[in-house]
């Protein structure tokens, strides 16, 4: 048990440069009180005792802002960073690892009791502020939701997901989102980098692609003038010219939800 409590106050250590202290963690993060609140809230729960559950949830709702459903499940060093206004469904499970800004929630999109309603979050997910996973399906490990981001689909793992509703960028071998064991994973707070806006790859895609066809118009330009030159020779194609098609139209309609 131990072990855990010290796990808990370490991976908040690790991940906000804001905390000075073990103390202060202790003392002065809300996050961490509504992860300590929840664990006896939950074994409440799992132990026949709903209503009692219920209300140590409510009254760590009261105390901290964030509000997790007693049947909830939450594993081993998730970081509720700043936090407010968090809402985690009844049947929500958080893996190992996870960070939670403020104001994200983890809810349900159907009625029916009894059913997986609410999203599944694999390793190491940061969930960044505002943004809201919305039905039973699973997030992959090491992806990233951006801020006010709407999910309603899963994500693979190593993905970042952002927009309204949220574009899903995949992994790539070598970059902060990725799940790879050649190397430990960044951690990015808040989620995102330059490189996750979907629309920003796509537009940088058309920029190159106009600036390759700006080349090869030239290209051809020069052949023409010195057609009447090679006319005797057959010689006239410019080593320089692409004899393909490069413009890449889906994998550019695939960034922008297209």
């Amino acid at each position: 048990m131990f072990a855990r409590l010290r796990s808990d106050i370490q991976c908040i250590l690790d991940r906000d440069p804001a905390a000075r202290s073990t103390w202060e963690v202790i003392t002065c993060y809300p996050g961490l009180h509504a992860i300590w609140l929840h664990r006896p809230a939950h074994w409440c729960w799992t132990h026949g005792l709903k209503w009692l559950g219920r209300f140590i949830s409510h009254l760590a709702r009261w105390l901290t802002g964030i509000e997790i459903h007693p049947g909830a499940k939450i594993g081993e060093r998730v970081f509720f960073d700043h936090a407010m206004g968090v809402v985690v469904g009844e049947t929500a499970e958080i893996g190992d690892g996870c960070t939670i800004y403020q104001g994200v929630t983890l809810g349900g999109t159907s009625l029916y009791k009894g059913t997986k309603r609410h999203p599944t979050l694999g390793k190491d997910v940061v969930v960044s502020a505002g943004a809201k996973v919305l039905g039973g399906f699973e997030v992959g490990d090491g992806a990233k939701i951006g801020s006010n981001a709407v999910v309603i689909k899963p994500v693979p793992a190593g993905a970042t997901a952002v927009g309204i509703p949220a574009r899903i960028i995949p992994s790539k071998e070598g970059q902060s989102a990725d799940v790879t064991e050649a190397q430990p994973r960044k951690f990015t707070a808040y989620g995102i980098t330059q490189e996750d806006d979907p629309l920003s790859q796509a537009m940088r895609g058309l920029i190159d692609s106009a600036a390759s066809q700006e080349h090869q118009i030239a290209l051809l330009w020069q052949a023409i003038e010195k057609l009447s030159d090679c006319v005797k020779t057959g010689d006239c194609v410019p080593d320089d010219a692409a004899l393909k098609e490069q413009f890449e139209a889906g994998k550019l309609n695939d960034l922008v939800g297209k």
